[in-house]
């Protein structure tokens, strides 16, 4: 796991283009703390930058940027190639022996280049990667992203140069970087509660979509992304060549692809561990570490002293019965309160998901132990978890035969009672059993009522936390995204499997895995995700929804597969997430800094937001008249932001 950087275009001599790339780097520093390298063509105009994490051949020979035994290549790369060992045999098999420098996957990188051409190289990859490669023969940088979105790469044009790099705060260090707010990304942020892809908070700054390549020279500097890989192709394809086989032949298959994958993963000359929260997802990926481990796995949680979001108790009795290595730390809302002020540099564009503080916590405690850990991503979005796709239908199916004023009176019901009552009805034994916050949910869904065509309408309406929000963003006209476009949705049969699929393209790579990279990199520690080899979705795309979505619950196969490694008792539980108990910590804890960041005096000086329905929001939660934390929650992230941006320069 490394950071890259780099620029085309421009004028400057060699010395000027070192000493930019240089800068940009050490913005990255935390991303690679164990070397540095710079690569400059001063004819050509390229400058690449590299900060390196050793996890595979921690020897001089991994250095980056990194020649081509040709010489023709140079790549700064970011990320893992899990298949590099069976490609070095495919390569000495078609060559008749290759004269191998080191063991690094980035001198595989480059021998598969030079054998098979860029594309052919990322056709054959399995991995999670970010690559800058620039082609000294035809005088053209390529940059791609892996396949699931998991590594980032941001691009764009400012002024004459092209600029490159794995975090915006690397892009800021450069001489031509303009750094113009685009308040079209900002309300499309606060729609989601994240930037999505292609989007950047910066205009001309785009983010690299996964599965996706753009090929640039400075004679033609189009900038055209095209796709070598898409989500949306494999859902489509696994439901045109569903799976055939019975049960038990599919928990058979998806053991084996799933036990596969956590071994390419587990390769490393650093040591290894597992995040652990106890769900079915680390869990399974836990269990199959250990299996393939002569000794004890290290394995981290984080617990909260709020018992409603602690799941510690859980992740430790499944780290016993493995028998893990097992460290949990808990978190309390004085921690939390010291670890706000670096949020903004960690994440280096706004990001509203409230999880960002116990994940930058846990992969804190696990880099003091080791430096790779694997982690249960990807499992809910692949195999149904999450509530929405049980309460959406639920929903849908009753309020479907209401007729559109029907609908608007129930709407009205719904919220005139406020969400912290309905919680607390609703929490009762037997009441909406694994809904962690129904009266939040159904005020969300009552709020949207108005106009429901389907239960695409209602999905919509579901991942979306602030609405209107061109009317909130000042000068803001949100733009297009995939959720408004619904000819470039996946073509899917059966609508649950289509809110999964949305997921998959959205929310993970724009949230989930956001989230975890750059919580991870903070603290210099490699993160890898079993479910989000592309095998594994593939086949997860192949399995018909019953073998996911049963019995009322979801995950139904992977329970299968959980079955043969860990009781059933220790994992059957409530689906929480990786919340933090917000809603409490904005009315008491970090009220004051609240207050102060959303003032009505503050936000009219700044000029972005409008303050009346942000400070109607703030002084309705403060009320107890309903839980608006995840809304104020990335405003307040966008504030810090801000704050933390001006002050950094």
């Amino acid at each position: 796991m490394c950071g890259l950087v780099g620029s085309l275009g421009g004028r400057a001599d060699q010395q000027e283009l070192a000493s930019r790339a240089s800068a940009m780097a050490d913005r990255i520093r935390h991303r690679g703390p164990d070397d540095e390298g710079v690569w400059v063509d001063a004819e050509a105009g390229v400058a690449l930058g590299h900060r390196r994490l050793s996890i595979l051949d921690l020897s001089p020979a991994g250095h980056q940027p990194m020649l081509s035994a040709s010489g023709r290549w140079v790549v700064a790369y970011n990320g893992e190639l899990y298949n590099h060992l069976a490609l070095r045999r495919e390569l000495e098999g078609r060559s008749g022996g290759l004269a191998w420098r080191g063991t690094s996957d980035t001198e595989t990188l480059l021998a598969a280049v030079e054998a098979w051409g860029v594309e052919g190289a990322l056709s054959r990859s399995v991995g999670m990667f970010a690559i800058a490669l620039w082609d000294r023969e035809g005088r053209e940088l390529w940059l791609a992203r892996d396949r699931m979105g998991e590594k980032p790469l941001y691009y764009g044009f400012q002024g004459e140069a092209l600029l490159f790099g794995s975090d915006l705060s690397a892009l800021r260090a450069h001489p031509a970087f303009r750094g113009e707010l685009d308040r079209d990304a900002l309300a499309l942020y606060l729609r989601l509660n994240y930037v999505p892809e292609p989007y950047s908070i910066y205009r001309g700054i785009r983010k690299l979509e996964p599965g996706t390549y753009v090929r640039v020279s400075a004679e033609r500097p189009a900038l055209e992304p095209r796709a070598y890989w898409s989500l949306r192709d494999a859902v489509e394809r696994g439901e045109k060549e569903p799976y055939r086989g019975d049960d038990a032949r599919a928990v058979d298959e998806l053991e084996a692809l799933l036990g596969d994958a956590v071994a390419g993963q587990m390769l490393s000359d650093v040591p290894i561990g597992a995040l652990l929260s106890g769900g079915i997802d680390s869990s399974l990926t836990t269990a199959l570490m250990q299996t393939r481990s002569a000794r004890p796995i290290r394995t981290f949680t984080i617990g909260f002293e709020e018992k409603a979001y602690d799941e510690a108790d859980h992740a430790r009795a499944v780290a016993r019965h493995l028998g893990t290595d097992h460290t949990e730390l808990r978190l309390s809302p004085r921690e939390a309160l010291e670890i706000i002020p670096r949020l903004p540099a960690i994440y280096s564009e706004p990001f509203g998901d409230s999880s960002q503080l116990p994940t930058f916590l846990v992969m804190r405690l696990a880099r003091e132990h080791v430096t790779v850990a694997l982690s249960g991503d990807g499992g809910d979005e692949l195999f149904g978890g999450y509530n929405r796709y049980f309460l959406g239908r639920r929903a849908w199916r009753a309020l479907r035969w209401i007729p559109t004023p029907g609908r608007r009176m129930i709407g009205s019901a719904l919220t005139a009672i406020p969400s912290d009552a309905l919680n607390r009805v609703l929490r009762a034994p037997g009441a909406w059993a694994g809904v962690a916050l129904p009266g939040d949910k159904l005020h969300k869904i009552g709020t949207r009522l108005r106009g429901l065509r389907d239960l695409d309408d209602l999905y919509v309406s579901m991942v979306t936390e602030w609405a209107g929000t061109s009317r909130i963003v000042r000068g803001a006209a949100t733009p297009r995204s995939l959720l408004d476009e619904r000819f470039r949705w996946p073509r899917t049969a059966e609508p649950v499997a289509r809110m999964m699929a949305l997921d998959g393209v959205t929310y993970l790579p724009g949230d989930i895995l956001v989230k975890v990279d750059r919580a991870a990199m903070a603290v210099s520690l490699e993160t890898r995700a079993p479910f989000l080899d592309h095998r594994v979705v593939e086949f997860a795309w192949r399995l018909p929804m019953e073998k996911k979505l049963r019995d009322g619950r979801g995950k139904w196969i992977l329970r299968q597969v959980l079955d043969r490694h860990v009781p059933r008792a220790l994992v059957e539980r409530p689906k929480m997430g990786f919340g933090v108990p917000l809603e409490a910590w904005l009315r008491g804890t970090l009220r004051a800094w609240g207050e102060e960041l959303l003032s009505e005096e503050r936000l009219e000086r700044e000029g972005y937001l409008d303050p009346k329905p942000i400070r109607d929001a703030w002084e309705r939660h403060q009320r107890g008249e309903a839980s608006l934390s995840a809304r104020l929650w990335s405003v307040l992230m966008f504030q810090a932001w801000l704050e933390a941006t001006r002050a950094s320069g």
